[in-house]
């Protein structure tokens, strides 16, 4: 049995399309809170196949450094666009920002996408490339910042819980350096962990975040 398609009205905007759902999270975000990364150099912190890669390209970045411990995920037309230099078989913890990035300054912003890593470790790795003044935008995940003894089956929390420890990360990241800007939540749900982590409807809720830095390229 087929589900009812809801009516649409016919000046609707269409969805946009990404290389993968990642680029729908991201773009929710430079929507909703909104930030405009038109004509700046950025970096994408864990691109995977591409999805906050192509969003930004879309939104007008400048340029885009994509960088990921994979090889061969990053999708092809994203591969061969000029405005892309990528980075494979990177940790993107531990790279250090090319001399073409540090000759610029910095990047304007960084975008993160990070498995199995919390979000502390996780921005200060992106920090260190930053100009002075810079932007990060983080996906939360909360099923990485939960206890372990708190995840369910297949690593999924209580949605009321993944909010709760969610924004708890959210608060502690003054302490650590970093102003919050901009909150908003992911329209798509993340991947739980485990083997039933591609079950169909199944999945934690993401929060994106949006934050300067008092550490940069020149204050690492």
């Amino acid at each position: 049995m087929t589900e009812p398609i809801e009516p649409q009205p016919s000046d609707a905007a269409p969805e946009p399309t990404f290389v993968s759902r990642g680029g729908l999270k991201l773009h929710r975000a430079l929507t909703e809170l909104p930030f405009d990364p038109t004509g700046m150099l950025c970096a994408d912190f864990g691109c995977s196949t591409g999805g906050f890669t192509d969003c930004l390209l879309q939104h007008g970045a400048k340029h885009v450094h994509s960088i990921d411990t994979a090889y061969g995920e990053f999708a092809w037309k994203l591969r061969t666009d000029d405005r892309v230099t990528i980075h494979e078989r990177s940790n993107a913890l531990h790279l250090d920002p090319p001399q073409e990035v540090v000759d610029a300054g910095g990047i304007d912003l960084g975008v993160i996408d990070l498995g199995w890593t919390k979000q502390a470790r996780a921005l200060d790795a992106a920090a260190k490339w930053l100009r002075p003044g810079g932007h990060i935008i983080s996906l939360v995940k909360p099923h990485y910042e939960a206890d372990k003894a708190d995840l369910g089956e297949g690593g999924l929390l209580d949605p009321e819980y993944a909010q709760e420890v969610a924004e708890r990360v959210r608060d502690s990241l003054p302490e650590l350096g970093y102003a919050v800007h901009g909150w908003v939540k992911s329209p798509v749900l993340g991947g739980a962990v485990g083997k039933k982590r591609k079950k169909k409807g199944k999945g934690n809720p993401e929060w994106l975040v949006l934050v300067t830095s008092d550490w940069s390229i020149e204050n690492p």
